[in-house]
C-alpha cells in the first residue's frame, strides 16, 4: 500500500494492486479496478517509484523468513 496526497492536503493509503491506470492531465490522476478515481499531488515517477518500493519490501520480508 502507499502514501499518497490529495490537493487538500488530506494523506490516503491506496491499494496499488487495484491501480488500473495513471494518467497527468496535468494533475495525476489514479483510478481503480473498482472505477475509483483519486487525483493526488504526486506526480507519476513518484507514484512508480513508490509502488516499486513497496513491492521491494514485501519481497525483502519475504526472503528473511
Amino acid at each position: 500500500m502507499i502514501k499518497l496526497t490529495r490537493f487538500d492536503g488530506s494523506r490516503i493509503i491506496i491499494n496499488e494492486n487495484y491501480i488500473e491506470t495513471i494518467t497527468e492531465a496535468p494533475d495525476t490522476i489514479i483510478t481503480l479496478q473498482n472505477g475509483h478515481v483519486y487525483v493526488v499531488k504526486e506526480d507519476i515517477d513518484e507514484l512508480l517509484r513508490l509502488c516499486v518500493m513497496f513491492k521491494q519490501s514485501c519481497l525483502k520480508i519475504v526472503e528473511e523468513k
